[in-house]
C-alpha cells in the first residue's frame, strides 16, 4: 500500500484547468520528484497535498484511508508539511519564532527552552550554524536565508511526508548539497518526500522517482529515474527536444586592448554584506557573480541602482564617475535591474502586463502624462519575441502568469528602454528549462547588441554556461576573476567558500609556514593550471609561483616538478627540483564521502634534514579532510 496515493484529481481556476485526471502514488522511504514546465500544475498538486487547496474532484488516502482536509493545519496534523516556493513567513517574528510557527498554533504548553535546543540542532544540521542567529528578525534576512528557514520549519514538525517545492532556486551548490543528505537521512527513516525542480541534475541526484506532468496533465507516473537520460525527461516535459541550453551562436569577440568597460567596481563597500567589491565588465560581455547566500552579491547590484547608499569604494560608468542616489538616477542613466525577488521586488500583481512591462519607462520619463504610445512599437517587437499575444496586455492581474512568463515581461521592462547596462539578480530562479533556454537565448541576443549584462546567480553551472567571465565573492569580498572556460563547479565552490570556513583551511596554512618555515597553499589543479585558493607565507625563495585567486599555467609555475610527480596522489615525501631546490610536500584533502577538495601544499626554501613529512602530512588531512567540509569549529594541526 502506497503511503499516498492520489487518483482522477481535477483543479480549475476560472478559465484555467490546472490540473485534469491526475494520479500520484508516494511509496514511504523514497523521493518522488514532480516535474513539468512552469504552469504545468506542480504547485497545484502540491498545494492540494498540504491542504492549501481542495481538489474540485478526485480521492486521497493515506496509508489507504481517505483523506479530505480542511486546512493546512489538519494537513499538519496528519504529519504533511511543505516547503513553498515562495517563503510563507512571518516578517516580524525570529529565525526561532518562525521555525517553530506550526507549533505555536498547536494546542498544549510552549516549551521555549526545549524548542530553542531543537532548532539550534537542526540549524546545526543543515550547515548554517555560522550564519542563521535564531534571534534575528526574519525581515532582515536575505531571501535565500528566508528559503533556509522555511526548509527548517517544515523538519522541525518530524512529518512522515515534506514537500520540497522549489527549495533550492536560490541556494548555492553547496547549500543544496546540504539539504540533499538531510533529504538522505529522512527517507532512510522511512519518510516520503516529494521533490519540485526545475533543475534537472538535481531530479538525478536525489529523487527515485519522477512524475512528469503537462498543461495540467499527467503524461507519466513513477518513471523511475535510475538509467534514464536528462534529454528523455526534457522531451517529456517540454514536448521537443533541446538542444544545449548554453550553445552560443557566434563566438564572442574579446574587446579591444585598452577599451573603457561600461562598468567598473573598485574598492564598493556597503555594510553588512559587500565589503570589498571590484570588477569590471564591458560593452556585450556578460560577467557573473559568484558566490554563495550572503556573499553581497544582491547588495552590489542594489548599490549599483541606488537602492543602496555605499560607504566607500568609487563606480565608473562608461569610464566617468557615477553614484546613483535613486533608482531614478540609474535608470535615466541606461541601468536596468531584474531582481532577485520576484513577487515581493519585481512585479505589482494588481497591476496589468502592460503596467507592469512599462513601469521602467514610467521612471526614465520625465514629462507630463504616461506617454506609452510612445513605446508601442517597442512594445510590440517584445511580445512577438516573449511569444505573448499582444491581447494578453490587457490582462488585469500578472499572477495569472506562470513565474517564467512573470520573469520574461520584467525583463523586456528593461528592453523597452534600450538600456546599456543590465543587472540581474537569480534570473531564471523558479523556471523550467525550456525557459530558461529562451532566457539564455536572449541575454545573448542582447549582448550582442553591445549590451553589458552582469549576472548573479546561486546555479555555478549557470554562470559556467552563460558568462563570459566570473568575479567570486565570500563574504563581501571578490577574491578572483576567472574566464568561465576554465573552471567548473568545485573550483568555484572553494573560491567561493565563506571566510568563516576558509579561515579554518588558513589557519592551518599558517601554522605550517610557523612550523617549518617557507610557504604553504591551498590549490587545485586541472588541464595543466593551478588554482590557488589561498596562500601564507612570504619566503621568496620558496615561491611557488602563484598567488592566492591566481590560475597560472602549471609550467609557468615554480613547483611545476612536484605537482607533475609520477603517481595518482603525491606520496608523503618532500619532492625538490632537479637542483635541489623547492623541496615540496603535497597533501590531497578529501571530504568524508570521497570527494576532492583540492591540495594543501608547503615548499620550503631548501632541503630540510630531519622534516618528518608523513607526520605533517597526516596533521593536515586530519585537521582538514573532515573539518573542511563539516565546518567544525576548530581545525588546527595536532600538536
Amino acid at each position: 500500500m502506497a503511503l499516498l496515493a492520489l487518483t482522477d484529481i481535477w483543479k480549475r481556476f476560472g478559465a484555467t484547468q490546472a490540473l485534469a485526471n491526475v494520479d500520484f502514488a508516494l511509496e514511504a522511504g523514497e523521493v518522488h520528484a514532480l516535474l513539468g514546465a512552469n504552469g504545468a500544475g506542480k504547485s497545484t498538486l502540491s498545494r492540494i497535498i498540504s491542504g492549501h487547496l481542495r481538489p474540485d474532484r478526485g480521492s486521497i488516502l493515506l496509508d489507504g484511508v481517505a483523506l479530505r482536509h480542511a486546512g493546512a493545519r489538519e494537513a499538519i496534523q496528519s504529519g504533511i508539511a511543505m516547503v513553498t516556493q515562495e517563503t510563507s513567513l512571518a516578517p516580524d517574528l525570529s529565525v526561532l519564532e518562525n521555525i517553530m510557527l506550526p507549533r505555536i498554533a498547536m494546542p498544549g504548553r510552549l516549551r521555549w527552552r526545549r524548542m530553542r535546543a531543537e532548532a539550534a540542532a537542526l540549524v546545526a544540521e543543515l550547515g548554517q550554524g555560522a550564519g542563521l542567529d535564531l534571534d534575528v528578525p526574519v525581515r532582515a534576512l536575505s531571501i535565500g536565508q528566508r528559503q533556509l528557514v522555511e526548509i527548517l520549519k517544515a523538519l522541525a514538525l518530524d512529518s512522515r511526508i515534506i514537500i520540497f517545492d522549489e527549495p533550492t532556486a536560490p541556494l548555492s551548490p553547496h547549500e543544496s548539497e546540504r539539504l540533499f543528505e538531510i533529504m538522505r537521512r529522512l527517507v532512510a527513516r522511512g519518510r516520503g518526500l516529494i521533490f519540485v525542480s526545475h533543475r534537472m541534475e538535481e531530479i538525478f541526484t536525489v529523487a527515485d522517482r519522477v512524475t512528469v506532468l503537462r498543461e495540467g496533465k499527467l503524461v507519466q507516473g513513477g518513471l523511475p529515474t535510475k538509467g534514464r537520460r536528462q534529454g528523455e525527461l526534457v522531451q517529456l516535459m517540454v514536448g521537443r527536444d533541446l538542444q544545449d541550453i548554453y550553445e552560443r551562436a557566434t563566438p564572442r569577440t574579446p574587446p579591444p586592448a585598452g577599451a573603457t568597460p561600461i562598468l567598473r567596481v573598485r574598492n564598493l563597500c556597503c555594510p553588512p554584506l559587500a565589503r570589498d567589491v571590484s570588477f569590471t565588465v564591458h560593452a556585450g560581455e556578460i560577467l557573473g557573480l559568484a558566490g554563495l547566500v550572503g556573499a553581497g552579491r544582491s547588495e552590489t547590484l542594489e548599490t549599483i541602482f541606488g537602492l543602496r547608499r555605499a560607504k566607500s569604494g568609487t563606480v565608473e560608468l562608461a569610464g566617468e564617475r557615477f553614484a546613483a542616489r535613486t533608482p531614478r538616477e540609474a535608470i535615466r542613466a541606461g541601468i536596468g535591474l531584474v531582481p532577485e525577488d520576484r513577487r515581493g521586488q519585481g512585479i505589482v500583481p494588481d497591476f496589468s502586463v502592460r503596467e507592469n512591462l512599462l513601469l521602467a519607462h514610467l521612471g526614465a520619463r520625465a514629462g507630463f502624462g504616461l506617454g506609452y504610445a510612445s513605446r508601442n512599437e517597442a512594445v510590440r517587437a517584445l511580445l512577438a519575441l516573449l511569444e505573448l499575444p499582444e491581447r494578453r496586455l490587457l490582462d488585469a492581474n500578472m499572477l495569472n502568469f506562470s513565474g517564467g512568463m512573470q520573469q520574461k515581461i520584467i525583463l523586456a521592462r528593461w528592453l523597452v528602454l534600450s538600456p546599456r547596462l543590465l543587472l540581474l539578480d537569480e534570473p531564471t530562479r523558479g523556471v523550467d528549462i525550456g525557459t530558461r533556454s529562451s532566457i539564455y537565448a536572449l541575454l545573448r541576443r542582447i549582448a550582442a547588441q553591445g549590451v553589458a549584462c552582469v549576472v548573479v546567480s546561486s546555479d555555478f553551472e549557470e554562470l559556467i554556461g552563460l558568462a563570459d567571465r566570473i568575479t567570486v565573492l565570500s563574504d563581501g569580498v571578490s577574491v578572483t576573476e576567472l574566464p568561465s572556460e576554465l573552471v567548473d563547479i568545485e573550483k568555484l565552490g572553494m573560491f567561493a567558500a565563506p571566510r568563516t570556513s576558509a579561515e579554518r583551511t588558513h589557519t592551518v596554512l599558517e601554522e605550517l609556514v610557523a612550523r617549518h618555515g617557507g610557504i604553504a597553499y591551498w590549490i587545485a589543479v586541472e588541464n595543466e593550471r593551478v588554482f590557488c585558493f589561498d596562500r601564507a607565507g612570504d619566503d621568496p625563495v620558496a615561491d611557488p609561483g602563484f598567488t592566492a585567486g591566481g590560475f597560472p599555467p602549471l609550467a609557468e609555475t615554480m613547483i611545476a616538478h612536484a605537482l607533475r610527480a609520477p603517481g595518482d596522489a603525491p606520496a608523503a615525501r618532500l619532492i625538490a627540483a632537479p637542483d635541489g631546490s623547492r623541496p615540496t610536500l603535497l597533501v590531497p584533502i578529501r571530504g568524508r564521502r570521497g570527494h576532492s577538495f583540492g591540495i594543501v601544499g608547503l615548499t620550503l626554501p631548501a632541503a630540510a634534514p630531519g622534516f618528518d613529512a608523513a607526520g605533517v602530512s597526516a596533521g593536515i588531512a586530519a585537521a582538514l579532510s573532515e573539518a573542511q567540509i563539516a565546518h567544525e569549529p576548530d581545525a588546527r594541526l595536532p600538536a
